[in-house]
């Protein structure tokens, strides 16, 4: 059990005068006296502890000082530090402090040397030695202090910064300049920035040929020179395709539109990835550019790609106090015929306990990368669908062709033609039935920089849709647009300011010649919250039915209390017009509320608002709406 346990047992032996009574049996103290029972106990307790306990971690004491540095310097260097750090790193062994000690040295002079100083001196003294002067094959059995001391030295600057041949166009990092503080990742920067520089201009194999840096310790300056070897100015050859993928390799060809024989760039083996990517049909999209260039001056690449699992299902869950809980799935097939396609089953039920009728949708889509250019693809889509309101009950059927047309990761366009049926009762009348040829058009243009949980940027949906109605039905255009916008002030996303603006407008037709499905309401979390849901339209006799104009306009303002929870507060405001624009006799009302919310990582934020209605006298009291992501 070790010589400080069995002194312990001899001197509580001794001290209840038991000596007489204790028998050494095969290495076992024993002692009989009961006086001395307790006192056996916390020994036994005390060699439990130390044996399981490595030598020397108990004892160990660690202090770090840097005269002259900085708070934020010092804090670096502690976080560095293996002998600080010690505890969480599991260093049980005085061999293992004594090998990160050995370690620290190095470590600790390439952080100063990033910090610019370029003469500093370490000392690391274990129990009063210098780490460096002991020998690892006669470690100490005990290490119960280690200090770490570190003298600054000068900050330098630079003297000389050059680097050079330089591409055209080439931009350095500011600090890389005669007379600013020198720091290696100041070079590192420079180097960088120069290589990258020829490797857009088409020098793909552009590197660092020599380096040569002097520290003028008298002046406390460094002197910093970088040769670059640019290479051959390079154009783009084959792509081979390699790894477990099932989707064809001429399709892969066209959806990565390959710039065989144009001048090599970065970005242009970027784009190529992200529209491979952008599928959403593989896990992993490696191209990897090939050591040696070929004999007459083009590059060839290596592709490897791993599929995504075939099929994908998700959920999602929303609940409000008068519509009830809404539950929607879908059920993604991807690769469904060897092309990189992508089929998307969407189902929804609606109003579950709410206060209207349950309803849903089904919805259906495939879409074809590989059918037109590297940019562009085909899609069919299917909707069936049915509305049940208070205002009115709609029935919806669609089919329609169209194309995509992706511009950047932001930013994207599409049009299709197609066929839709509605069979509607409303406030005009039962069973109204419209027959249109559509032409949707619609563009989203997204630089948020989240989803889920913005905190800067902006979002922007526009909807175009041309409507030719047959079977005496009327023709018109449906136009709608939704725009978001979100500061942090500078905050990182402490206090957000999020705005929402929504127009929408039916132009030709009038308002009981046309679908309910494509007039306007207001009311419901997509809008005012603290209102019914579809609440405002135009008042038709004892009825109310939608109108040709919409604006709506919401405001929030999100703090977060912890890392993970947040306040909002919000004010939401609708307006409906019978005309297609919208004038000074518009119905309109307005509601405002709290919410809370609680991040879930890349889930986005869990919702809960409560919302009263403010104004108009569309209101029902105090509403709530719970679901997962930003109201908008």
């Amino acid at each position: 059990m070790g010589s400080d346990v069995l002194t312990c047992l001899r001197q509580t032996a001794a001290s209840e005068g038991a000596a007489d009574n204790c028998v050494n049996k095969g290495g076992w103290s024993h002692l009989m006296h009961r006086r001395g029972a307790r006192s056996i106990l916390a020994c036994w307790v005390l060699g439990v502890l130390v044996a399981s306990t490595p030598a020397g971690v108990l004892a160990l004491e660690t202090t770090l000082s840097a005269p002259g540095a900085s708070k934020d310097l010092t804090k670096r260097l502690e976080a560095a530090s293996s002998i600080m750090t010690a505890e969480s790193r599991g260093l049980d062994t005085p061999l293992e402090v004594l090998s990160a000690a050995l370690s620290d040295y190095r470590t600790i002079v390439q952080i100063m040397y990033d910090a610019g100083y370029f003469a500093p001196a370490v000392s690391i003294k274990l129990d009063g030695k210098e780490a460096a002067d002991l020998s690892s094959l006669s470690v100490p059995a005990k290490i119960n202090r280690a200090r770490i001391t570190i003298k600054t030295g000068p900050a330098f600057t630079f003297g000389t910064a050059v680097v050079q041949p330089l591409a055209p166009d080439t931009e350095l990092p500011e600090q890389f300049a005669s007379g600013k503080p020198a720091t290696t990742g100041a070079i590192q920067q420079a180097a960088s920035a120069g290589v990258q520089a020829w490797r857009d201009a088409g020098h793909a194999k552009a590197t660092v040929a020599d380096q040569k840096i002097i520290a003028r310790h008298a002046q406390a300056r460094l002197d910093a020179r970088i040769d670059l070897a640019q290479g051959p100015r390079l154009k783009f050859g084959k792509m081979y395709i390699h790894g477990d993928t099932d989707v064809r390799h001429r399709s892969i060809e066209k959806i990565a539109g390959f710039p065989t024989g144009q001048v090599y760039s970065p970005a242009g083996v970027q784009k190529v990835g992200t529209r491979l990517r952008r599928t959403g049909t593989f896990n992993v999209v490696s191209i990897q550019e090939r050591e040696t260039p070929n004999p007459d001056g083009t590059l060839d690449f290596d592709a490897t790609f791993e599929d995504m699992p075939k099929r994908r299902l998700t959920f999602g869950v929303e609940l409000a106090s008068r519509e009830g809980l809404d539950v929607t799935a879908t059920w993604t097939h991807r690769n469904v015929f060897r092309r990189a396609e992508r089929l998307r089953f969407e189902a929804a039920v609606r109003n579950i306990g709410g206060s209207e009728d349950i309803d849903g949708r089904i919805g259906l889509r495939l879409d074809q990368p590989d059918r037109l250019g590297p940019d562009d693809n085909t899609f069919w889509s299917a909707l069936l669908e049915r509305r049940n309101t208070d205002n009115y009950n709609v029935t919806i059927a669609s089919l329609a062709y169209g194309a995509r047309r992706t511009f950047s990761d932001q930013l994207y366009a599409e049009a299709s033609a197609g066929f839709q049926w509605s069979d509607a009762d409303d406030a005009y009348g039962d069973r109204r039935k419209f027959r249109y040829f559509i032409i949707p058009f619609r563009s989203e243009w997204d630089k948020r920089d989240s989803k889920v949980s913005a905190t800067r940027g902006f979002y922007l949906d526009s909807q175009i849709m041309p409507f030719a109605g047959f079977s005496g039905t009327d023709s018109g255009i449906r136009m709608f647009f939704d725009g978001r916008a979100y500061t942090s002030f500078g905050t990182g996303g402490g206090l957000v300011l999020a705005g929402r603006v929504q127009v929408g407008s039916v132009i030709g037709p009038p308002a009981d010649g046309v679908t309910p499905d494509f007039l306007f309401f207001s009311g419901g979390a997509g809008t005012v919250r603290g209102q019914p849901y579809e609440s405002l339209g135009i008042p038709v006799g004892s009825g109310v039915a939608g109108g040709r104009s919409f604006i709506g306009l919401s405001g929030e303002v999100r703090g977060k209390v912890t890392q993970n929870l947040s306040l909002v507060g919000f004010y939401d405001y609708g307006v409906v017009d019978t005309s297609s624009f919208i004038g000074s006799g518009a119905e309109d009302h307005a509601g405002a509320g709290l919410g809370v919310r609680y991040d879930l990582g890349g889930f986005g934020p869990l919702r809960f608002d409560l919302a009263y209605p403010v104004s108009g006298d569309t209101g029902d009291g105090l509403q709530f709406y719970l679901g997962i992501g930003q109201a908008f």
